[in-house]
């Protein structure tokens, strides 16, 4: 035994996908932009899930926009399988953050405009 008591798998990096969507109305947006917002969530982490691409980890409201967060062991994989979902949703300008590791200010990413 040289250094450690077990010979553990190292842990792949988590990778993300981050939707950033404007929307209209206050700092909030409004309740029907919720609903639909909150729709696509469900629909788009059913496929994620099902996929075993990863996990549709929430969304966040504010700044006249909402955001959209998943995370799973392949960014440009979890991307394809919510790509449809995010393409449905109307709010546009639009964009995905593929990053592909964790925060970091070297981590690599790719901006898609949807």
């Amino acid at each position: 035994m040289q250094g450690t008591l077990f010979d553990l798998p190292a842990i792949p990096p988590e990778h993300a996908v981050i939707a950033r969507f404007q929307q209209g109305g206050d700092d909030l947006g409004e309740p029907n932009q919720w609903s639909l917002v909150f729709e696509a969530e469900r629909s788009i982490g059913a496929a994620v899930a099902a996929a075993g691409v990863g996990e549709v980890d929430g969304d966040e409201f504010g700044g006249g926009e909402v955001v959209i967060f998943a995370y799973g062991p392949d960014a440009d994989a979890l991307y394809r399988v919510m790509e449809p979902g995010l393409h449905a949703l109307p709010f546009r300008p639009a964009h995905v953050v593929l990053r592909y590791g964790e925060p970091a200010d070297d981590v690599v990413s790719k901006r898609v405009v949807l």
